[in-house]
């Protein structure tokens, strides 16, 4: 059997989920809680396999917070978030919490028994909307990763002028504000630019200025 926690404040909604499982011959509903604290109690206190949690209880991230919690103390629990949310960020951050799908509320009985049965097999049914959605943050961070050592490799390789030239370009100046503010001539300016461009890899200043807004490196200067 299916051991089953149903945690969601909206009372109508565990009436219905414990219906719907309870009718099934390998699933039982072993607990419910109408929020977050009370699901990492029964956590602490019942033996289950899977949890259904809503998102938001008490607050909008309840939910997640209490998956976090549970899955700090039990890593082998397995949380299936139900919600009626399917921002990109809602998605990232179910999934950053540890859970091992996501389901819409309102999809049919058979889906969401499909998930709870394949979540347990140990091959969750992520739909595709949330698969591209992981995977995209995924190669976001890894593009972030890798232009982050690039980019901290290049610092380390600038000259005290062209630092201060950057700095320069972070707080906004032109290239003649640039060479009053030094003390040096245009094109000597205009000579150190073309030196950052080709150490960044980069076809304009403003591209350089975006890269470390980017990554958040602007002490670095």
């Amino acid at each position: 059997m299916i051991r089953i926690l149903i945690a969601d404040d909206f009372a109508l909604l565990r009436e219905d989920l414990r219906e719907t499982i309870s009718a099934q011959e390998d699933m039982e509903v072993v607990g419910e809680a109408a929020t977050g604290a009370e699901l990492v109690q029964l956590s602490r206190t019942l033996e289950f396999d899977v949890a259904l949690v809503d998102i938001e209880m008490e607050s909008t991230t309840a939910g997640i917070r209490a998956a976090e919690t549970i899955l700090a103390e039990q890593p082998d629990a397995l949380v299936i978030f139900l919600t009626a949310h399917e921002t990109e960020n809602m998605i990232l951050m179910s999934m950053g919490a540890g859970a091992v799908d996501y389901i819409v509320k309102g999809c049919p009985d058979g889906e969401l028994l499909r998930h709870i049965r394949a979540a347990y097999a140990g091959s969750p049914l992520l739909d595709a909307r949330v698969q591209h959605t992981v995977l995209k943050e995924y190669s976001r961070l890894r593009r972030s990763e890798r232009s982050l050592l690039f980019f901290i490799n290049n610092v380390s390789q600038l000259t005290p002028a062209e630092r201060a030239l950057v700095r320069c370009l972070l707080d906004g100046f032109k290239v003649r504000e640039i060479a009053q503010i030094r003390c040096v001539e245009v094109v000597t300016v205009k000579t150190q630019i073309k030196g950052l461009l080709r150490k960044f890899g980069c076809s304009r200043t403003k591209e350089i200025v975006e890269l470390i807004h980017q990554l958040g490196v602007e002490h670095l200067f």
